[in-house]
C-alpha cells in the first residue's frame, strides 16, 4: 500500500515564546493586607503518611544505574540515587504543579533533564499541568521552559546525541478543547517551540518513540480525549499513529492493518534489540482493540493479541514497555502488570508492589535494573522485576480528605486514593520499633474515605467506602455494614439507581449529637443508631440534567465505577449553632438549606454560575449562624476560575469572594474555605496550585504557601489553633500554632518589635526515634515546647534578650542573640551563687522579619566541663504560669501563658501536680549536686599541678571517690551516679520513689564529705606554700 506522506505541520505552525513564570495571572492582583514578612517564618510540617501514592512517569540514564526520577500525579518530580532506598524531592520551589506527565534524562548528558507536567493517566481527579520544566544540573535547579497551556503530556524525547533537540507529546487540556495540543519541538533547548503535528482542537499526542537506530524517525500516538464531570470521552474518528522520517518535519498516517474507525489512547513500544519492530497497545472497539505489531518500521501491521487484561480502563492505563535488547519481550500495564516473551502473542502475568500499573525504565545496559511505577508510587528492582524496592518511603500520597479526632495528641483521618482509608498523629508521644510506619491506622472504608472518627469516643470511626457505609471499632479492628439501599453502584446509569452514592460520599457528624450522622446520595440520610436503620430526610436536592444521567466511558470504553455519578450531594454540614439547620451542595450545581431539620428545603445557590459546577465544600461560619462560605469547582468543564462566595443572610444572597484579581489567581479553582473559629473574618483558601489567606472576610488575599508544595489543598481544619491540611499528592500537613495569625494588625505591621501573645503549650517530653538522622520521607514531630513569637521590623545591632519567668518572678531561664562566651569557673570549689540559667542556650536570631523561638520547659541543666553539654537537658518546669520577657535596646515586652499539665496524665489520676512540683525539686536538687561533684572535680584537676606529693596523694584519693576511671565497666563512683539519679528524675511525671529520695541524701552526704575536704585542702598553708 502506497503511503501518502501528510505535511500536517504545516497545517498549524507555530512559533511559541518562553514565558518566564509559568503560574503568572492575567490580571495584578492588590497588594496584601499584611507583608509576608510579619509570618513569614511559620512553616507547615508534613506528619505523613509516607506511602506513596500515583506515579506515572520514571526514567533513568544508562550510566548511573542506582539514580532513578519518578513523577507523581499530585506530588512533583522525586529522585533516588541508591535504586529507590531513600527518595528526595527536586521539584519543590520551582513547579507551579505538582501533576508530572513525562520525564526524560538526555542520553548524551545525564545532567541535562526535561520534565513536561500534567499526567496522562485522565481519571477524575487529575490535575492539569503547567508546562514544560528543565534541569541542567540533574535535578538540582530548574527553569520553566513553555508550553503552560499544553494542559497535560504523555511523553517527552531528547534527540540521543544533540540534548537541545527535544518532542512533546502534548495531550491538550483534559477539559475542554483547545490549539495548544499535539506534537511540539525545540531545537535550542526550550526556548522556542514549533507545533509539528496538530490534528485538531481535542486530539492531542500521547505517546512520542524515536527508532532505536535513527532518531529522525519518529513514531507518535495521537488521541481525542475530554473528561467531563460525568464520563470520560476516550477516541474518536481522528488520532491514530502518525510517523516522521525527517525528525518531525513532515508526518506520514499509519494506516495499514490498524484499526481505522473508532480508535482511542495508544501507547508505542520499541527494542533496540530489533529496530524495524514497533509495537502498538491501542484502544479499540470489540476484538480490534489490543496490541499491534510492525516489522518494517511501521507501514505495515498486524495483531498479535486483543488480551482484556492489558486493554483495561486505557484512558487510565494502556501502557506498553519493551526489552531494551530482546524485542520478543514486552510488558503490559493496567490493572495487574503482565508480560509476554513471544511478541505479544501470549501473556502471563508478573508482580509489582501495587495494582493500577502505569509506567517502566529500562536500563539498556543492565535490562535486570529497572524502575516501574503504579497507584501505590515506583519501586526500582535490581533483579528483573523479581523483587522491588520499597513504596512506603514515598509521601506522596493523594488523599480526599480530612477528618480529626478529639483525642490527644488529635489524628487526622482521610481516604488515600488507590489505597486505604488511613490515619496518622499530629504528634508522636510513643516510641515505635517499627518507626513512623507503625503509626499508621487504617479505619474501614476503603480509598475513597471519608473516615470521621465519633467526636465523644475516637476509637469508634464512621467510614465510607464508594457509597458503603461502615462502622469501624478501633479497639476490635471489625467493621460493621450498614449501606444506604444495599446496592453496587458499579455498572449502572446513575439514574437507574435508587440511591446515587457517589465514589466520596461525604459522612458528617451533628456537632449537637454525636449519634446523629449524615450520609448523603441525591438524598439527605440520617441515623442515630450507628448505621442500623436511615431515615430519608429530603427530596432529590441535585439538578438531575437528562444530558448527565448516563453509562460512563465512551465512545468506545465503558468505564462505570461511581466515580462519575453526577447529581449526588457532594458535601454537607449541620450548623454548629442551630440544631436542625443543614446545609447540602449537589456535585450538579445546587445549594440547598433547611432550617427545620429537614422538613423543607430551600434552593439558595448563586445565581449566574452556570450548570454542572461541583459544590465541594460549604463552610458555617463559627461566628454568625446566618454566614456560610461555599466554594464550587468548574475546572473539569474547562473554567478554572476561582469560585467562593460568602452569604450572610442564610443564602438568600451571596458575594463571590474570589473574583481572579484579588489576591487567587484567576486560574487557581478553589476547593475548600475555612474561617478561623478565634478570629472572626480569617479565612484560609484552599486551590489546586496551592494555600491563601484573607484577613478581612475575603475582600483580599495572599498567599499563605510558605514552605507548602505546589499541590492541590483538597481539605481543611482548624483545631486547637492548628491548621491542618490534607492534599491531593503531598499527604497531610499542619502549620502549628496560629496565635500570630490571630494577633495581626495595622498596629503591629507598623511596630518596630513585637512579641505575639504565647499559646498555652501542653508539657510533653520528647520522643527519642529509632535510627540514625531522619530520612526524606520521615513526618516532621516538632520538639516539645512554648512558642514564643517575635517580629522584628529591621535587623539590629542590639543585643536581644528572652527570658523566662515562673509565677514567683524567678528566672527559669534566660536566652540571647549574642554567643555566650565560656563563663571563667568560679573562685569556690562549690556551685554557690554562680547561676546557669544562660548557660546551654541556643542564640536567638535577631534579623528583619518574623521568627519563631520554642522553649523546650526546661530549667538549665547541670554544669559540666564540656561547653557543648554545660546547662542542657535540665528538669522540666512544673505545670503553672510563666511569663515570657523579650528586650531590645530600651524596649521590652512580656506575655504571660500556662504551661499545661499532659491531658493524658490528667485523665489517669495517677499523677498529680504535687507529685510533679516534689519530682521538680529532687531534680533540682540533683542538679545542682551533680554541678557541685563536677565543678570539683574540675578543681581537683587544677590543683594537681604543682602539688607536694602528699597532697597529690589526697587529691588522688578524692578524685577516685568523685570521678570513675577511665576503663569500661569500671565501679561508677560519685559523679556517675548522681548522673545516673538525675537522669531517672527527669523522663517522665511521676512521684519519686523514697529510695530516690534516699539515695540522693546518701550520695550528697558523701559529696560534702568529699567536697569539705578538698576546700579544706586547698585554704592549707602546706598547699599554698607547695605552690
Amino acid at each position: 500500500m502506497v503511503h501518502t506522506k501528510v505535511a500536517v505541520a504545516t497545517l498549524l505552525t507555530l512559533i511559541i515564546a518562553v514565558t518566564v513564570n509559568s503560574s503568572a495571572q492575567t490580571t495584578s492582583s492588590p497588594p496584601p493586607t499584611f507583608a509576608p514578612e510579619l509570618f513569614g517564618e511559620l512553616e507547615y510540617r508534613m506528619v505523613g503518611p509516607s506511602r506513596g501514592g500515583r506515579v506515572t512517569a520514571v526514567a533513568g540514564h544508562r550510566t548511573q544505574p542506582s539514580t532513578f526520577y519518578m513523577g507523581a500525579t499530585g506530588g512533583g518530580v522525586w529522585k533516588t540515587t541508591d535504586y529507590g532506598q531513600t527518595w528526595h524531592n527536586i521539584s519543590d520551589g520551582y513547579f507551579a504543579t505538582g501533576s508530572i506527565g513525562a520525564i526524560r534524562v538526555a542520553e548524551s548528558d545525564p545532567n541535562v533533564v526535561y520534565v513536561a507536567t500534567g499526567s496522562d493517566g485522565l481519571r477524575s481527579n487529575v490535575i492539569i499541568g503547567k508546562g514544560v520544566y528543565k534541569s541542567v544540573d540533574a535535578g538540582e535547579t530548574w527553569e520553566p521552559m513553555g508550553l503552560e497551556n499544553t494542559g497535560n503530556s504523555g511523553a517527552v524525547l531528547i534527540h540521543p546525541d544533540k540534548p537541545n533537540l527535544v518532542y512533546v507529546a502534548a495531550i491538550g487540556n483534559p477539559f475542554a478543547p483547545n490549539s495548544e495540543r499535539g506534537v511540539y519541538r525545540t531545537a535550542d533547548g526550550g526556548q522556542t517551540w514549533e507545533l509539528v503535528l496538530f490534528v485538531s482542537d481535542q486530539t492531542g499526542a500521547v505517546d512520542l518513540e524515536f527508532a532505536p537506530d535513527n532518531p529522525d524517525e519518529i513514531y507518535v500516538a495521537m488521541w481525542l480525549a475530554e473528561r467531563k464531570p460525568w464520563t470520560i470521552i476516550s477516541g474518536g474518528f481522528e488520532g491514530g499513529l502518525y510517523k516522521s522520517s525527517d525528525g518531525g518535519d513532515t508526518w506520514e498516517h499509519l494506516t495499514n492493518g490498524l484499526p481505522n474507525g473508532l480508535r482511542g489512547k495508544a501507547d508505542l513500544a520499541v527494542s533496540g534489540g530489533d529496530p524495524d519492530r514497533v509495537y502498538v497497545l491501542i484502544e479499540a472497539p470489540g476484538s480490534e482493540g489490543g496490541v499491534y505489531r510492525s516489522d518494517d518500521r511501521g507501514g505495515t501491521w498486524h495483531q498479535v493479541s486483543d488480551f482484556q487484561p492489558i486493554r483495561n480502563r486505557p484512558f487510565y492505563y494502556c501502557n506498553l514497555e519493551a526489552h531494551p535488547t530482546n524485542a520478543d519481550v514486552l510488558w503490559g500495564m493496567a490493572e495487574g502488570q503482565w508480560m509476554s516473551q513471544d511478541g505479544g502473542k501470549s501473556w502471563s502475568r508478573v508482580s509489582t508492589p501495587h495494582g493500577d500499573n502505569h509506567d517502566m525504565w529500562i536500563n539498556p545496559d543492565h535490562p535486570e535494573v529497572m524502575i516501574q511505577s503504579n497507584d501505590g508510587g515506583a519501586n526500582v528492582s535490581l533483579n528483573g522485576g523479581a523483587t522491588w524496592s520499597t513504596q512506603d518511603n514515598q509521601p506522596t500520597a493523594e488523599l480526599y480528605q480530612v477528618d480529626i479526632s478529639n483525642e490527644f495528641p488529635y489524628r487526622l483521618f482521610a481516604g488515600q486514593q488507590d489505597n486505604s482509608t488511613i490515619s496518622v498523629p499530629s504528634l508522636v508521644t510513643q516510641r515505635r520499633p517499627g518507626g513512623h510506619v507503625a503509626l499508621w491506622e487504617s479505619h474501614g472504608g476503603c480509598e475513597t474515605g471519608p473516615v470521621v472518627p465519633k467526636p465523644n469516643d475516637p476509637s469508634i470511626v464512621y467510614a465510607n467506602c464508594k457509597g458503603r457505609f461502615g462502622l469501624y471499632n478501633r479497639r476490635t479492628g471489625q467493621e460493621q455494614q450498614y449501606y444506604v439501599g444495599f446496592w453496587n453502584i458499579y455498572g449502572h446509569n446513575p439514574k437507574d439507581l435508587a440511591f446515587r452514592f457517589q465514589r466520596v460520599a461525604p459522612i458528617h457528624v451533628s456537632p449537637h449529637n454525636p449519634n446523629r450522622v449524615y450520609h448523603t446520595s441525591q438524598f439527605v440520610h440520617v441515623t442515630e443508631d450507628n448505621g442500623q436503620t436511615w431515615e430519608t430526610i429530603s427530596p432529590d436536592l441535585t439538578a438531575f440534567s437528562p444530558e448527565t444521567q448516563v453509562v460512563s466511558g465512551s465512545p468506545i470504553t465503558i468505564d462505570v465505577t461511581g466515580e462519575e455519578h453526577f447529581a449526588v450531594i457532594y458535601d454537607i454540614q449541620e450548623s454548629p449553632h442551630e440544631r436542625g439547620v443543614i446545609w447540602v451542595g449537589a456535585n450538579d450545581g445546587p445549594i440547598h438549606v433547611t432550617r427545620d431539620n429537614g422538613a423543607n428545603w430551600t434552593d439558595v445557590t448563586p445565581p449566574g454560575m452556570g450548570p454542572h459546577g461541583r459544590v465541594q465544600n460549604i463552610e458555617v461560619s463559627p461566628h454568625d449562624p446566618a454566614k456560610a462560605y461555599a466554594t464550587i469547582l468548574r475546572y473539569q468543564l474547562g473554567d478554572f476560575a476561582p469560585y467562593a462566595f460568602k452569604t450572610e443572610d442564610y443564602g438568600q444572597s451571596w458575594a463571590r469572594l474570589t473574583t481572579g484579581d484579588n489576591g487567587v489567581p484567576a486560574d487557581h479553582p478553589v476547593r475548600v474555605v475555612r474561617e478561623d473559629p478565634d478570629r472572626e473574618g480569617l479565612l484560609y483558601a484552599g486551590t489546586e496550585f496551592g494555600m491563601f489567606i484573607s484577613f478581612d472576610d475575603g475582600v483580599r488575599w495572599q498567599p499563605l504557601q510558605l514552605n507548602l508544595p505546589a499541590t492541590p489543598v483538597s481539605d481543611i481544619k482548624v483545631v486547637n489553633q492548628d491548621l491542618v491540611l490534607s492534599t491531593m499528592g503531598r499527604g497531610f500537613w499542619i502549620l502549628d500554632d496560629l496565635t500570630p495569625l490571630h494577633e495581626l494588625s495595622d498596629q503591629i505591621a507598623s511596630a518596630d518589635v513585637h512579641l505575639f501573645a504565647v499559646r498555652n503549650p501542653y508539657r510533653l517530653y520528647g520522643v527519642r526515634r529509632f535510627g540514625g538522622a531522619p530520612a526524606p520521607d520521615e513526618p516532621q514531630y516538632p520538639a516539645p515546647g512554648a512558642n514564643i513569637n517575635y517580629y522584628l521590623a529591621s535587623d539590629s545591632a542590639d543585643e536581644l534578650r528572652l527570658e523566662v519567668f515562673d509565677d514567683t518572678g524567678n528566672l527559669v531561664r534566660a536566652f540571647s542573640s549574642e554567643p555566650m562566651p565560656e563563663p571563667p569557673l568560679p573562685s569556690s570549689v562549690r556551685m554557690g551563687e554562680w547561676h546557669l540559667e544562660a548557660v546551654g542556650t541556643p542564640q536567638l536570631p535577631k534579623t528583619a522579619g518574623a521568627h519563631r523561638f520554642v522553649w523546650d520547659f526546661r530549667h538549665a541543666g547541670p554544669w559540666d566541663p564540656s561547653a557543648s553539654r554545660s546547662g542542657r537537658n535540665g528538669p522540666m518546669a512544673i505545670p503553672g504560669t510563666y511569663q515570657a520577657r523579650l528586650a531590645i535596646g530600651g524596649w521590652s515586652s512580656t506575655q504571660s501563658f500556662e504551661v499545661m499539665t499532659d491531658p493524658r496524665i490528667v485523665d489517669e489520676g495517677a499523677v498529680s501536680q504535687a507529685n510533679i512540683e516534689a519530682q521538680i525539686r529532687l531534680g533540682l536538687e540533683v542538679r545542682d549536686a551533680l554541678s557541685d561533684a563536677r565543678l570539683a572535680a574540675a578543681k581537683l584537676d587544677e590543683a594537681r599541678d604543682g602539688s607536694p606529693d602528699q597532697v597529690r596523694l589526697v587529691l588522688d584519693e578524692i578524685s577516685e571517690a568523685l570521678v570513675t576511671a577511665p576503663i569500661r565497666y569500671s565501679r561508677p563512683v560519685i559523679i556517675d551516679q548522681l548522673s545516673y539519679l538525675y537522669s531517672s528524675l527527669i523522663r517522665a511525671d511521676q512521684q519519686p520513689g523514697q529510695d530516690a529520695f534516699n539515695r540522693y541524701q546518701e550520695l550528697n552526704s558523701l559529696l560534702n564529705d568529699h567536697i569539705g575536704r578538698l576546700e579544706q585542702l586547698l585554704q592549707t598553708s602546706n598547699f599554698r606554700d607547695g605552690q
